[in-house]
């Protein structure tokens, strides 16, 4: 079972906090529970249950052996991300959002296999042949593919899902999604527009413990479905060995003489 969702944690964690009320968007009205000093407080007892609700897809995502891509490039998420989409083994931007990177792939790729063959020329000693001047512009360019690209290298086809922290900062990423029908799991603060959203996350977007709160909660979900994946595997080659141990096993000939 996932991490349950409690909403005392949510409250000490801070994700009732959304944006003051002159900055929000009337779409996220279902979600807002009061307004104090100026500011929307978000229900969290929606939050919680929408926390569920997208924890139950996207457990079901990584038992399938899909990816979720997260994606947060703002200051105060960016290290929460990595550690956590690192956790789970899934792939994560938390630098500039490279454009294309859904919609033109292909060219992404091209770029992760680049650093694969920068690799491969270091220990295989063609490194070595060039100049001094030609190793030093094939080290600035591995280190800043490494810096962009290095956290997709696994990320061999398009991901299942994007998982966003803060939509307006992310719309390019949300928009390439859309585009081709990807499904976006996101953290929605009161100040943006929820219907951009398959999955929504009613949460402040903004401080770092609401973040830490709402992925550690998330990426639960995913390790608790790449476990089931784990054991259903380890559960078919048992199944598989059984199999070809009865196939293989000598038949036991039959005493067919008869008393006299």
């Amino acid at each position: 079972m996932a991490n349950k969702v409690e909403v005392k944690d949510l409250l000490e964690a801070g994700v009732h906090f959304g944006h003051m009320t002159r900055k929000w968007d009337p779409n996220m009205a279902p979600y807002i529970y009061m307004e104090r000093n100026g500011i929307h407080i978000i229900n969290l007892y929606k939050t919680a249950a929408k926390i569920e609700e997208a924890n139950e897809a996207l457990k079901k995502i990584a038992a399938s052996g899909r990816k979720v891509l997260f994606v947060a490039t703002k200051k105060q998420a960016k290290d929460i991300v990595a550690e956590k989409a690192t956790a789970a083994n899934m792939p994560y931007i938390t630098e500039r959002w490279p454009g294309g990177m859904l919609t033109n792939f292909v060219t992404i790729r091209k770029a992760v296999k680049k650093m694969a063959s920068i690799d491969r020329m270091k220990k295989d000693g063609t490194f070595n042949t060039l100049s001094k001047k030609e190793r030093l512009q094939v080290d600035r360019l591995r280190a800043k593919l490494e810096k962009n690209l290095g956290s997709i290298a696994d990320m061999s086809r398009l991901p299942a899902a994007l998982f966003v922290v803060d939509i307006k900062a992310e719309h390019i990423a949300v928009k390439e999604a859309q585009k081709l029908n990807i499904p976006v799991f996101a953290m929605v603060d009161t100040n943006s527009d929820p219907r951009e959203v398959d999955y929504v996350i009613p949460a402040n977007d903004d401080a770092s413990k609401s973040i830490d709160k709402i992925l550690s909660l998330v990426t639960g979900a995913i390790i608790e479905g790449l476990s089931e994946r784990g054991s259903e595997k380890e559960a078919d080659v048992v199944e598989d060995t059984v199999e070809e141990t009865v196939a293989t096993a000598p038949v036991a000939e039959t005493d067919t003489t008869t008393e006299e």
